[in-house]
């Protein structure tokens, strides 16, 4: 087998995302520290939200920058592990480490508060996100987007804005967008798992290799091109992704699927035990106010 060291270093390591990821969190810290109370309503960073943004965007850089999106190109399984932690496990950092003074500053803007409140309807969210993921692995779709750099950039990031809109309903912290109770966010979470099934499921169970762009060497060639620069990739003689795997395509396909299935499991089920044992510690507190009112702030004077 072949090593990835022979596409060089830019297209191991993104230089240039790097960059950009290092200049917006830098930005980010700008403008929740330094310059934090040239903003009406704005309070202090809080030390999670300052870890969690560091972290979400050090696992966004090792998604879209690292090795693993090169690998994204050569292996389906490494394509759908870089599908589940992009879209299932970062935006919910995300939306926990941005301090709630900004998304109430963004959101403020009528236009985009407007678009926001309607995209975040639960019955909106869960068909958006999953119904753009199915829709993006439907394999003449998937075949396209992977070679056409602008449409995979493009698409991607919707995905990554739908993922945010998706997660927004179960984890925002903001009293003004709180849209479900507990069992809600448990019917909504078991929602997502069932709606994205069918897609996991195409892809595990087909009888054989379905994108082209894993089988086929020309369209592989020019999905590889996305993140190889094209100097270097006119020097090497490839023939496909077999030459850097022993897996067959069927079983690197099944695996990919296998592997997006249960990252959600773990993900969602994270979330579920979240949702779950909050929405009883309140119930249990409510119970005890009823016991006994005196506990209710509203009835001491």
């Amino acid at each position: 087998m072949l090593s990835l060291d022979i596409f060089g270093f830019r297209a191991m390591w993104s230089p240039y995302f790097f960059i950009a990821i290092l200049v917006v969190t830098a930005l980010f810290f700008l403008i929740t520290v330094k310059y934090r109370r040239r903003f009406s309503g704005s309070e202090p960073l809080q030390k999670n939200q300052a870890v969690l943004f560091a972290v979400a965007a050090a696992l966004l850089y090792a998604i879209k920058g690292s090795p693993l999106d090169l690998m994204g190109h050569l292996a389906f399984y490494a394509h759908m592990t870089q599908m589940a932690l992009l879209y299932l496990v970062i935006p919910p950092l995300f939306i926990v480490a941005i301090p709630e003074w900004m998304w109430r500053k963004v959101l403020g803007i009528k236009s985009i508060g407007t678009l926001f409140r309607l995209l975040t309807k639960p019955i909106f969210a869960l068909i958006l996100f999953n119904g753009l993921f199915s829709f993006y692995h439907i394999p003449l779709i998937f075949d396209v987007i992977k070679t056409d750099m602008l449409l995979h950039a493009a698409y991607t990031t919707l995905l990554f804005v739908v993922a945010i809109i998706m997660w927004w309903p179960l984890i925002n912290q903001l009293d003004e967008y709180q849209t479900m109770g507990g069992l809600k966010k448990v019917g909504y979470i078991f929602a997502n798992g069932i709606l994205l099934t069918p897609a996991c499921a195409l892809i595990i169970f087909a009888d054989a290799p379905m994108y082209d762009t894993f089988s086929d060497p020309r369209a592989w060639a020019d999905a590889l091109a996305l993140c190889v620069p094209a100097s270097t990739l006119s020097g090497l003689n490839l023939s496909g992704p077999e030459m850097f795997s022993s897996m067959s395509l069927l079983n690197d396909q099944q695996t990919g699927g296998v592997i997006m299935k249960i990252i959600q499991e773990i993900v969602y089920g994270v979330v579920l035990g979240k949702v779950f044992f909050s929405w009883y510690k309140k119930e249990q507190e409510a119970d005890q106010v009823d016991m006994n009112p005196s506990l209710n702030p509203q009835t001491i004077e």
